[in-house]
């Protein structure tokens, strides 16, 4: 099978990667759920993708607002999940400083992903923290993002 007839899958909440090569998962009317940690959906990525080991992973919906925080998310930032839920993801996440513009615009706008992205992130007790950000548009209907952080070396 081709390359391309695959989909590859990424859980927010475990960082685990899986792929559909038998295509049954995109059948049926249900959301792909997590087989390794239960979480309720997978993001669906153009290619295989390999987080930061540090990484914390935040999906949002069309506007940007966080719908769910993977379990990372607390390590790097200090929030936990019901502190994010709702929010913009920038102003939840105190991001700021963005090389070059804001990454989660850039995707929603054009649909692309942007990678590597350096930026500054407000921590919970109040510091200024370097990170690295990547982000996904969603491949579905829904519009939404798939944003990994990661800590950035000073």
């Amino acid at each position: 099978m081709p390359t391309s007839d695959v989909a590859y899958f990424i859980c927010p909440n475990c960082q685990d990667r899986s792929i559909d090569a038998d295509g049954i998962d995109g059948l049926s009317h249900q959301q792909v759920g997590c087989r390794r940690c239960g979480f309720g959906f997978l993001f669906q990525m153009l290619d295989d993708y390999f987080p930061h080991a540090d990484a914390g992973m935040v999906a949002c919906d069309a506007a940007g607002r966080v719908i769910a925080a993977g379990r990372g998310v607390f390590d790097l930032t200090g929030y936990r999940e019901l502190d994010l839920i709702g929010r913009p993801v920038v102003e939840a996440l105190g991001l700021h400083s963005f090389d070059n513009g804001d990454p989660m615009e850039t995707a929603r706008e054009w649909g692309v992903r942007q990678l590597g992205r350096a930026a500054m992130l407000r921590h919970a007790a109040g510091l200024d923290k370097r990170v690295v950000v990547d982000v996904f548009p969603a491949l579905d209907d829904d519009g939404g993002l798939l944003v990994a952080l990661a800590s950035r070396p000073a």
